[in-house]
This record gives structure tokens, C-alpha cells and sequence, in this order.
């Protein structure tokens, strides 16, 4: 019967550990806008009116775009009265009312047109874009197997300038894989464009926004067992 050997190495069948490491520049495929929608009145059925008609116009014409806009969600909404003077006095001021909404666009050259042409909008503010990939990208899948590449390629590098060869692959994990804490979050790319609360009567020129190159990073732990080197 053949036995394995040990994982820890022994002199028969020493161990060698390395890092594989990869790092892509890739495009980018999604573009996040943050919109705000906003109205002020001095009674709250004129302020709610003026909210909930402004945020119809900003989903219609998001809607438009057809699948330009792959991702398209209402998030916070809020109505808030606004005191006159602050103490014991509860005489109301006006009413503010909020809207957020987050679009995602995978067509880019609708981007500049759409971005311009909500912000256009009466008291609607839009953020962003943010780029970026999405979860099953295969750029993702790439790293991790350029990084394995890697791995393997600096192990043989090792044993290689010992005169032996690699035999068995021991283990193969991803960098932290074994830690208890979650990795860190990966910050979204930098905003590229950005326009707040205007108003025109004519159609407004569309944004020129370079898409922002994303950077795709993997790493692995490797270990493996070669042959008795020639010392």
C-alpha cells in the first residue's frame, strides 16, 4: 500500500509554502447613480404632491432607457416638518420631502445623456457614477486563476533551485480563508461626474464620463511536496 506523505514535509518529502498573487487592470461593466429627489412646501399634501410627482418623472425616464438601466430601486423616503422656531412652539415652518433612488447602467453611452438629463430635473440632485464589476464577472475568475498560476510557477521556482521537482499539491487556499473575520470591503470606484439641482428649458448637453479602469486582485496559499532536493 502507498501512503501519502505527511502534509508538515519530512526530509524524504519536504514541504514548500508560497504565495500566488495576481492583479488585473480590467474595464469596467456597471455604472451606479445616486439620485435624490427633494420638495419643500409650506403644507405637507403641497410638499408630498411636488414629491411624489418629481420622483414619476425620474423613474419614467428611467425607465425609458430599456435595459440600459439594468438596476433601478427606491431606497429611503422621508417627509419631514420643519419647526418655525425650536422650544415649546410646534408652529410648522414647511414640510421637506426626500426621495432616494440608486440606478445602475450597463450601456455607457447612454450614461452621459441619462446622467444629464435627470439631473436636469426640477429639485433632483444625482452622485456618481460609481464603477464597477459585477460579482460573477469573469474578470474575478481570471485573478484567482492567474493567481494559482503563480503559486504553482514560484513553487517549481524553489525546488527548482534545489535540484528537485514538485511531487503533490498539499493544500490550496484563498488568502484569509481560514481567518474568522470577514475581509475588508473593497471601496467602490471614485466618482466621475456630478450635477445637483438644475433647471433648464432647454434639452441639456450630454456628460462626456471616461469609464474608470477596475483593478481585480487575488491571492492564494499554496503548499506543496517535492522530491528529496540534491544538496
Amino acid at each position: 500500500m502507498t501512503h501519502a506523505p505527511p502534509p508538515h514535509g519530512t526530509p524524504e518529502h519536504p514541504r514548500v509554502a508560497v504565495r500566488g498573487d495576481a492583479r488585473l487592470e480590467v474595464d469596467p461593466e456597471t455604472a451606479r447613480l445616486a439620485i435624490t429627489v427633494t420638495a419643500r412646501g409650506k403644507d405637507r399634501r403641497h410638499a408630498l404632491d411636488d414629491l411624489t410627482r418629481r420622483n414619476h418623472h425620474v423613474l419614467e425616464l428611467a425607465r425609458g432607457y430599456g435595459p440600459a438601466v439594468e438596476k433601478l430601486e427606491t431606497g429611503a423616503f422621508s417627509l419631514t416638518p420643519e419647526l418655525a422656531q425650536p422650544g415649546r412652539n410646534e408652529k410648522i415652518r414647511a414640510y421637506h420631502g426626500r426621495v432616494h433612488i440608486t440606478a445602475v447602467l450597463n450601456d455607457f453611452t447612454a450614461l452621459g445623456e441619462f446622467t444629464t438629463r435627470i439631473a436636469d430635473l426640477e429639485m433632483t440632485r444625482v452622485n456618481g457614477p460609481w464603477w464597477g464589476l459585477r460579482p460573477d464577472s469573469p474578470a474575478h475568475a481570471e485573478a484567482r486563476r492567474l493567481a494559482v498560476h503563480a503559486a504553482v510557477q514560484r513553487a517549481r521556482e524553489y525546488a527548482g533551485a534545489l535540484g528537485a521537482q514538485l511531487t503533490a499539491l498539499v493544500e490550496l487556499a484563498d488568502l484569509g480563508a481560514e481567518n474568522t473575520a470577514p475581509p475588508a470591503p473593497v471601496a467602490p470606484g471614485a466618482p466621475r461626474g456630478r450635477a445637483a439641482y438644475q433647471e433648464a428649458a432647454a434639452e441639456p448637453a450630454a456628460l462626456d464620463l471616461e469609464p474608470q479602469r477596475q483593478t481585480v486582485c487575488a491571492q492564494v496559499n499554496a503548499r506543496f511536496i517535492m522530491a528529496p532536493p540534491k544538496l
